[in-house]
């Protein structure tokens, strides 16, 4: 098993709807983060197809998130952003936050369907650690999914600890790996479960549906 991704059921009119289903505790703490949010500077936010004239302000974000994660998948590149923005307008979405007109905080979502896809976030870390911008992006997606009447949110993997308390579950993705020498693959098929990922993230244990992994 890889490290799985998350998926969050949208049955709800709206946030607020979504918001009184999550635990007191839960509760208590975001209306704390979004209540400092709400102190700063005005937020504002717009959701684009395109995102090339931006790449050059969202590009380094996206990086500083990336370089700060202790596990990393692929590195994207600027070119990439452009090309999904080019071949897929009909399913990118971009989230943009700005605050006095500076980008602090972009999405790179994906749309298929019933459900959208939360592909990566860039944040700007002299306010983002502050103003707590990683739920404060993750309320307006969910909301505006819910405009769209989507019904499933998806999130990549890793940063498990806040999706269990948002009530996301896991949707398990698998690793299929062979050894170029095939008489090391007799060998290997027998150590493998010890070297899965999922082992050695305690978080992931506390899901209701870690059992499936």
């Amino acid at each position: 098993p890889s490290m799985p991704m998350s998926r969050l059921q949208l049955p709800y009119a709206n946030w607020d709807e979504y918001f009184a289903t999550l635990s007191k505790a839960t509760r208590k703490d975001l209306r704390r983060k979004f209540r400092k949010a709400e102190r700063a500077p005005k937020i504002e936010m717009e959701v684009v197809t395109d995102i090339t004239p931006l790449l050059d302000e969202i590009y380094p974000l996206y990086l500083a998130v990336h370089e700060r994660s202790p596990l990393k998948f692929e590195t994207l590149t600027k070119d990439y952003f452009r090309g999904v923005a080019e071949r897929m307008p009909d399913r990118a979405r971009f989230f943009i936050w700005r605050q006095n007109e500076r980008i602090v905080a972009f999405s790179f979502c994906l749309v298929c369907g019933e459900a959208i896809y939360d592909e990566c976030i860039g944040l700007n870390y002299s306010v983002a650690l502050d103003l707590h911008l990683y739920f404060y992006t993750l309320r307006d997606i969910i909301a505006w999914s819910l405009q769209q009447r989507l019904k499933y949110y998806y999130s990549n993997p890793l940063n498990y600890e806040p999706k269990l308390h948002l009530d996301c579950e896991l949707v398990p993705l698998d690793l299929y790996i062979t050894h170029t020498n095939p008489l090391l693959n007799l060998i290997f098929r027998r150590v493998i479960k010890y070297l899965g990922p999922t082992r050695h993230d305690p978080v992931l244990q506390r899901f209701p549906n870690a059992h499936e992994l």
